[in-house]
């Protein structure tokens, strides 16, 4: 049995200042008209993963604003946590113990790689993260206090004026609080009033050589019926460039993976996903899918001039 430890006073992070959004009060450089904003609705500390190429490329290089609102504290995560038991001196594949302190570690993982890709603020919501389970009634009726979400979400939605709204596509097979954020997130930006509500866009992660995955509406949720069955944008990781072509965005993607030590399984995903697919729901403005064709035109320039070296 390991001793359990006080957690390193680096992840003794103020509950206020992270439910509240790291920086709500710090006074930002003023950013290009054009450069893109983004708010990333998921469910826990790691989803991020799935959109980091792009949010990169929109942070570091389109000099953009990326935001990420999580929904639950990632408890549920103790039973990927073996090897991260040493890094963090916490028996954290215990149910008690990893319920306990996994919360305020996944926080703080989360931060390290928001850093890497640019993420300016985090919302915590610290819902319970129950367990896995592919229904996404069990958050949304039992675990989950909704109606808070929703408040904090609309919130967060006025407070800036997103272009997009990242979420993961609601695929049968996913993790059922995956598609209870993603359905949040939809009614939130459903429920939303003017012309600059923003689009919102589900997506997935897919390998070169994949048969293209078909998704057209999950279950009788009209909500999440897509503008057409196959994805209407891509952004590909693994475009080389740089010295001899030996650099990609996938090593920013591992950069980022790394950082969620104590979920050993998603070092799984380290070299993986060439591609960020990325679906066009019904409920958006059809005339602003113009408007999202050119962002992803956009990202497909690679900024980084090729050098001659002798």
């Amino acid at each position: 049995m390991f001793v359990k430890k006080f957690l390193p006073i680096c992840l003794l992070i103020s509950t206020y200042l992270i439910t509240s959004g790291s920086t709500d009060n710090i006074a930002y450089a003023q950013q290009p008209t054009n450069a893109p904003k983004i708010l990333i609705v998921i469910a826990h500390p790691d989803d991020e993963t799935a959109f980091a190429g792009t949010i990169y490329k929109v942070t570091k290089e389109m000099h953009g604003v990326a935001d990420v609102f999580v929904i639950t504290n990632g408890e549920a995560g103790f039973k990927y946590s073996t090897l991260a038991e040493t890094y963090y001196g916490i028996e954290l594949t215990d149910e008690k113990i990893g319920r306990e302190f996994l919360p305020t570690i996944r926080k703080k993982e989360l931060m390290n790689a928001g850093k890497i890709i640019g993420i300016r603020d985090f919302y915590f919501l610290d819902q319970k993260d129950a367990h896995y389970g592919l229904n996404e009634k069990e958050p949304l009726d039992t675990t989950w206090d909704v109606p808070l979400i929703q408040k904090r979400l609309k919130q967060v939605m006025t407070k800036t004026n997103y272009d997009f709204v990242f979420c993961l596509l609601p695929d049968p097979s996913t993790h059922g609080g995956h598609k209870a954020a993603t359905l949040l997130a939809l009614c939130t930006v459903s429920n939303l009033q003017g012309a600059n509500k923003p689009v919102i866009l589900g997506a997935s992660v897919t390998e070169k050589g994949d048969v293209p995955k078909h998704f057209t509406q999950y279950k009788d949720y009209a909500e999440t019926a897509m503008l057409t069955d196959t994805a209407s944008f891509t952004f590909d990781r693994s475009v080389p460039f740089g010295y001899n072509k030996q650099l990609s965005y996938k090593i920013i993607v591992n950069w980022e993976i790394a950082e969620h030590k104590s979920q050993g399984s998603m070092q799984t995903y380290m070299n993986k996903g060439d591609y960020e697919k990325f679906w066009f729901f019904k409920e958006n403005d059809i005339n602003k899918f113009e408007k999202c064709k050119e962002f992803f035109e956009s990202l497909k320039n690679i900024p980084y001039p090729t050098k001659v070296y002798h």
